[in-house]
């Protein structure tokens, strides 16, 4: 069964108390496997969720499990950038940012990381 993924590679779920701090609920990130060649990861946001701010240290793919409409929140600024399901796309290591579910419906997608 997968695990989860906490703050630190944990296999606790990733639930950050909201506070004063932080505004938005936080996306859920469930492990699917995390092996030798890759880290698969399901993302799974309520309307609102945010990851939190974070760098990624590996390049990787996201393949969109439903239409996601994202504010992808960054050092250039704010902006929103809608994806249909199925639509993947791939990054490379060192991109910064926070991702935000600015849609009124939940939203997934897997993320898998070259190692």
């Amino acid at each position: 069964m997968p695990g989860m993924v906490g703050l630190w590679g944990s296999t606790q779920p990733m639930e950050l108390p909201l506070s004063q701090y932080r505004a938005r609920p936080p996306a859920l990130a469930t492990l699917i496997l995390d092996d030798a060649a890759v880290r698969i990861t399901q993302w799974d946001f309520e309307p609102g969720a945010d990851t939190g701010v974070h760098t990624h240290g590996l390049d990787y793919v996201v393949v969109p499990m439903t239409d996601c409409q994202f504010l992808i929140e960054d050092a250039e600024g704010s902006r929103r950038v809608d994806i249909a399901k199925g639509a993947a796309y791939r990054r490379e290591a060192g991109t910064e940012h926070n991702v935000v579910n600015a849609g009124d419906q939940p939203m997934s997608f897997i993320e898998i990381e070259y190692k």
